[in-house]
């Protein structure tokens, strides 16, 4: 099993996400499927949600490139936020976790 670290993240293709001037992050998902298109019509939910990130995630989103491994993302974090980052490994592996399970993100060759 390949160490957590190790791992290259890729942004979903279907995902658009735009920054604002201060260079946090949105990201835009469109909701799906058959149930979210009847949530919408009878309940008038939203075609698209929108995520708006904070300064850390908003620094790694578009460094996540399909090329940079998780540990290669997380010493860019260190040296962009110095020791207000740490533990900047567990934060890094939770945030890909988290984006990972939201499926904004995939890894590389699964």
């Amino acid at each position: 099993m390949t160490n957590y670290l190790d791992r290259i993240p890729r942004r979903a293709a279907e995902l658009s996400w735009s920054s604002d001037e201060n260079g946090l992050v949105t990201l835009e998902a469109e909701n799906t499927g058959v149930f979210n298109r009847m949530a919408q019509k009878l309940f008038g939910r939203p075609r698209y949600t929108k995520v708006h990130m904070e300064r850390y995630g908003s620094f790694l989103w578009p460094l996540i490139d399909g090329k940079r491994t998780v540990m290669e993302l997380a010493v860019l974090q260190r040296e962009q936020f110095g020791d207000e980052a740490e533990p900047v490994y567990p934060r890094v592996v939770r945030y890909m976790q988290m984006m990972e399970s939201y499926h904004f993100i995939h890894f590389a060759g699964e």
